[in-house]
């Protein structure tokens, strides 16, 4: 099995970056998000983050569907958490950064609005997410220096990022695959 784990706070490219790496590699997108289980219930996703501040129950859902996907088969899973969920199974882990001004512009640039008010949802969440999964696992998300491969995003196209990806990807692959040069799928 070919595991790749990709994370990085709201805004750093995440969700596309994972995807290119996964076309490109031929393996399965594992993006299971809290956006995803607010249009699966029908919730609104800023109401959904405040009810998971509250309800542990929420992030353990969504982690363990996360890990239980991965574990389907080869992919690559995009999430705030995977290079801590899949640390000990995924062939590579990755990273992406950016400053958060950076990442701001790039919500507020999809879906509008006010870029103050975007700003600022965006400080919280990264407060927030950073407390839960402290309270929850004892992970602290500004600390991943355990990861093979970390990119600042700001000033590198999606496309350039995930080229980067797969460079580091082939030969990790490889490695766990005896040696073979690609995903085992």
């Amino acid at each position: 099995m070919a595991a790749i784990a990709i994370s990085g706070k709201s805004g750093c490219g995440n969700s596309t970056v994972s995807r290119l790496v996964a076309e490109r590699l031929g393996l399965r997108l594992v993006n299971y998000t809290f956006h995803t289980i607010a249009e699966e219930r029908g919730l609104d996703f800023d109401e959904l983050c405040r009810m998971a501040e509250d309800d542990p129950g929420w992030d353990r859902y969504l982690d363990q569907r996360q890990v239980e996907m991965a574990r389907e088969g080869s992919c690559v899973l995009g999430s705030r958490l995977a290079v801590w969920l899949l640390r000990d199974e995924a062939d590579l882990t990755v990273y992406l950064t950016a400053p958060l001004a950076v990442r701001a512009e790039r919500i507020w640039r999809r879906e509008g609005g006010s870029y103050a008010v975007v700003l600022e949802r965006t400080r919280l969440r990264d407060e927030r997410d950073r407390y839960r999964y402290l309270k929850l696992y004892n992970i602290d998300n500004n600390h991943y220096d355990f990861v093979d491969l970390l990119i600042d995003t700001e000033s590198q196209l999606p496309e350039q990022i995930a080229d980067r990806i797969v460079a580091a990807a082939v030969p990790a692959v490889g490695r766990r695959n005896g040696g073979k040069n690609g995903p085992e799928t």
